[in-house]
């Protein structure tokens, strides 16, 4: 009898938080670092490996940047965002497809092997999957300053993660060939820990744990502004760490 993965992650709360992007990315100059980075090395990794696509399917890229840039190179294209009814963590309704590219998702899926699983039996002969999203090493400075704020009494506001030793075997687990887990990370200098949290928002990047950590409060809020300007440097910056974990392999 196959276990039931346990609930980390609230699914309404994870769609609300996708919708919310939509809104913030039109406001003027919104983050969106994250999307871009993971969108360049995806076309550079299918640039060096000459895997040219005849049916793709991207999932999550809600810049559109992802699906242009195949359909320039000749590709049909489907998209899928987990925020408007894809469900990464059941069979996908249809198959065949050269090339699956899961875009900063399946960081907060409850079924991570499964979601794997199923982007692999999506592939046609051939195909190839790239799976990027926020990794284990990812901010380690804000950690830092809400484990200040909540004093005494810790709470889970910033979920888990995974890292790249995980991540290869989970594609072991998952069945991909030719598995790849590697890593990279980002670094954004932030003045204002109100900026940070923006950047968090307008990416998509907030907290959707199904366990909801209790409001942080003025007193709370004081003392995380406190432990940000405590960790600035000579300019006044705290420097965030963003890394990307990016699976890859075949059938």
């Amino acid at each position: 009898m196959a276990s039931i993965p346990p609930t980390i992650f609230a699914p309404a709360r994870r769609a609300a938080v996708r919708h919310r992007i939509a809104g913030l990315q039109r406001r003027a100059n919104p983050a969106r670092f994250l999307i871009e980075e993971i969108v360049e090395d995806i076309l550079e990794r299918l640039a060096f490996l000459r895997h040219e696509p005849g049916r793709a399917l991207v999932i999550g890229d809600w810049s559109g940047a992802l699906g242009a840039a195949l359909r320039r190179e000749g590709a049909e294209v489907t998209e899928a965002e987990p925020g408007r009814g894809f469900d990464e963590e059941q069979p996908f309704p249809v198959a065949g497809f050269d090339l699956v590219a899961s875009v900063a998702t399946l960081d907060t899926v409850n079924d991570l092997p499964g979601a794997l699983i199923h982007i692999r039996r999506a592939l046609a002969p051939g195909g190839r999957a790239i799976a990027s999203f926020p990794g284990a090493g990812s901010l380690s400075a804000l950690r830092r300053i809400m484990l200040a704020a909540d004093g005494e009494r810790p709470a889970a506001r910033i979920h888990p993660m995974v890292d790249v030793r995980s991540g290869a075997q989970l594609l072991q687990r998952a069945g991909w060939d030719d598995p790849v887990a590697d890593s990279r990370t980002l670094e954004v200098g932030y003045r204002s820990l109100g900026q940070l949290a923006a950047d968090l928002r307008a990416q998509g990047l907030g907290n959707v744990l199904a366990s909801a950590a209790p409001p942080l409060g003025k007193a709370g809020l004081e003392r995380a502004r406190e432990a940000f300007a405590a960790a600035a440097d000579e300019q006044g910056r705290v420097v965030e760490t963003f890394e990307i974990l990016t699976l890859s392999g075949r059938v």
